[in-house]
């Protein structure tokens, strides 16, 4: 994956028409939480369990 794309896909679960998938913004470093089923899907920040949202750090010149 390029080093100037915005976010990197950290985590998948699941088959083709259904799946679960984490996305971190490089930028930030917010984790976000992206659900598909079918032709339905949605994406929210995770959270931890105090209400803030995840945060990782991801080296920008990541491959």
């Amino acid at each position: 994956m390029p080093s100037d794309q915005r976010f990197v896909k950290t985590y998948s679960q699941g088959a083709f028409a259904s799946t679960m998938e984490i996305w971190v913004d490089r930028l930030t470093g917010v984790n976000y939480l992206f659900r598909k089923d079918g032709y339905r899907g949605g994406l929210t920040p995770l959270l931890n369990r105090d209400g803030t949202p995840v945060v990782t750090s991801v080296p920008r010149d990541e491959n």
